[in-house]
């Protein structure tokens, strides 16, 4: 925000009227009659114009003799600063338990309410303290899958102090038991098909948990070795009479997207790309957002590169609607499954 803005009194007054976050940092007001300096944005009650005098910074308000208020702490960092290392701490926090923390003890930690410390966390991060967590286990589950030797030592790599707690969270985080995850999904049955939409062929996948794939392409062929590159051990089960209704549904959302889909998701990905992909499910038809807003949607103004990715990871097509999210300019940018459909399916929705 350009200073310019603020170079007379008249429009600093009017900014401590308006209590505009915007001039926050270009200047500060201190009032004669309690001794104290605020940010432009202060709650605390209007004083009288004849009470109020400006100040280029912190240093020149105490140089003055006042002191900083206690309501908008103006010699500390913006609210929203704080609030997102507050955040970054309590993410760490959770990161490094053994156990997963209870809402309780982390507003503790915070020095907030449950109340308060619940509704920053998610505006911050764009999930629930609770959401943030489950998928960091899920992740360390997934990578010690991975990498250790056993299912046992990657039990305790992932942060379980029992085999029984780790089995009994498997299934909801990995789709499957850890063994067959560990196997590129022995032992799992996914109930696969493809079909023919106006996009041209679709592939519906899904585990028990839910869908775990929609795919569109040109080949059908491509689709299904795309789901066996997935899941390369896994029962891969098609022509099932009783997944007809699931892929009906599916391509019902492809022709006509404000309707919904009233299925269930088997959404795997780390905890910053589940933020984008909820972000993107909250995005009505008829609506598009650019990168950038996403970032902004999910409190990381900064990540539109790393939304972008995530984005592109996305493999539950049409029902996480990443084909809603376009460049700054308003114009299609790159499409997992082909900008023509991206194209047509922002055309059916009406988006603007």
């Amino acid at each position: 925000m350009s200073k310019t803005r603020f170079l007379t009194d008249d429009a600093r007054w009017a900014a401590v009227q308006q209590r505009d976050h915007g001039a926050d940092g270009q200047f500060y007001y201190s009032v004669r009659t309690t001794g104290v300096y605020c940010r432009p944005s202060c709650g605390a009650r209007p004083a009288l114009r004849g009470n109020v005098a400006f100040h280029a910074s912190t240093e020149d308000a105490e140089a003055a003799g006042f002191r900083a208020c206690k309501r908008c702490k103006p010699d500390q960092p913006p609210l929203a600063e704080r609030h997102a290392a507050m955040v970054a701490e309590m993410c760490r926090l959770i990161d490094a338990a053994e156990e997963e923390p209870d809402l309780g003890a982390l507003a503790e930690a915070s020095g907030m309410s449950r109340f308060h410390f619940h509704r920053i966390f998610k505006s911050v991060t764009g999930i629930t303290p609770k959401a943030y967590a489950v998928a960091q286990r899920k992740a360390r589950m997934q990578q010690g899958l991975a990498k250790e030797a056993t299912v046992t030592d990657a039990i305790y790599a992932a942060g379980f102090n029992s085999s029984g707690r780790f089995y009994a969270a498997s299934p909801q985080a990995l789709g499957m038991t850890p063994s067959a995850y560990r196997s590129g999904g022995t032992g799992s049955v996914i109930r696969f098909a493809i079909a023919e939409c106006s996009l041209g062929p679709i592939l519906v996948a899904s585990t028990e948990v839910g869908i775990c794939a929609i795919l569109m392409g040109d080949d059908p062929e491509v689709l299904a070795r795309d789901l066996q590159d997935r899941f390369p051990k896994a029962e891969l089960i098609g022509a099932d009479p009783g997944f007809d209704k699931v892929v009906a549904k599916v391509i019902g959302l492809v022709e006509a997207p404000e309707i919904g889909l009233d299925l269930p998701l088997d959404v795997r990905g780390t905890a910053f790309q589940q933020r984008v992909w909820q972000a993107l499910r909250e995005i009505p038809a008829g609506r598009t957002v650019s990168y950038a807003e996403l970032a902004e949607m999910i409190g990381a103004p900064k990540g539109a590169r790393a939304v972008a990715g995530a984005c592109a990871a996305n493999a539950i097509a049409v029902a996480i609607p990443c084909h809603r999210v376009v460049r700054n300019d308003g114009s299609i940018s790159g499409y997992r499954w082909g900008v023509d459909r991206k194209a047509a399916l922002l055309e059916r929705e009406g988006s603007k």
